[in-house]
């Protein structure tokens, strides 16, 4: 049990100090600082906003529309910083893992955990946004809680698995902001559901069945308005919500399996 608690203590001080280097060096030489966590959303929000909905009117008819895009903003926002900066997560860290023995996955957790705290700045943007739009604060608030879980262990199952595969094959990166991009646009983001429900159905529910998807729609129902359209809405079954969570879980133990399985060789690949 004390080699135990010796073992995890280290891997916690380690985790600790890559996660402080990491949101140190982030911001460093810049003017504004950490207030730059704050202003990309922010900046992102006024641009699409202003595109989106001044000019091509797509949130039309979404109750509290400025916050409905903010909150989709924030959360995809969260989750390109801890993939894409995963990918060379492990290659960067190369002189580390070939002088220090330790875990490895520490490296992708602490990416994970600064991202999670530029998550924890964006809300208060967004805390901000719902004060202004009359948006009050109720119980059914915490429910994003375990969405906020969700998300992370998605996010962390493509980190795991980015990684690992970057190690070996450097086209990884490429191919990963190219999915990005397709996928910013295939996930309800800037757009509302009822846009696509109301002439394709079977296209929306493909489209919500993606976790992403699942995610940001269940977070804009309970903190912004309970017409944000849902998987609920959409098959009228409860049970369908565990089609999304059941392949974030799958994809995370298939992942993390793979990471374990590759990370003997990062000391020599990487």
């Amino acid at each position: 049990m004390k080699r135990l608690k010796q073992k995890y203590r280290y891997s916690y001080v380690l985790l600790k100090q890559l996660v402080k280097t990491d949101f140190k060096l982030r911001y460093q030489g810049s003017v504004l600082g950490y207030v730059w966590s704050l202003l990309r959303p922010f900046l992102l929000f006024i641009t699409l906003y202003f595109v989106f909905t001044v000019f091509l009117r797509v949130g039309k008819g979404v109750p509290h529309y400025p916050v409905y895009l903010l909150v989709g903003i924030v959360i995809w926002n969260y989750f390109v910083e801890v993939t894409a900066g995963s990918v060379a997560a492990i290659v960067s860290k190369g002189d580390l893992i070939r002088k220090i023995n330790f875990p490895k996955y520490i490296i992708i957790f602490a990416g994970s955990a600064s991202a999670l705290i530029n998550l924890l700045l964006n809300a208060i943007v967004i805390a901000v946004f719902m004060y202004f739009n009359h948006i009050g604060l109720h119980l059914n608030d915490l429910l994003i809680i375990p969405l906020i879980f969700e998300l992370f262990i998605m996010s962390m199952a493509l980190a795991f698995l980015l990684s690992s595969l970057y190690v070996k094959f450097r086209d990884v990166g490429y191919i990963w902001e190219v999915v990005l991009q397709a996928a910013f646009y295939a996930t309800p983001i800037l757009y509302p559901v009822s846009v696509i429900s109301s002439t394709h159905l079977r296209i929306a529910k493909v489209l919500m069945l993606n976790p992403m998807a699942q995610i940001i729609q269940d977070i804009r129902y309970f903190l912004v308005t309970p017409s944000a359209i849902t998987l609920y809405n959409l098959f009228d079954n409860y049970y369908v919500w565990f089609i999304p969570i059941g392949l974030v879980i799958i994809f995370f133990v298939i992942s993390a399996l793979y990471f374990r399985k590759r990370s003997r060789y990062f000391a020599e690949e990487a």
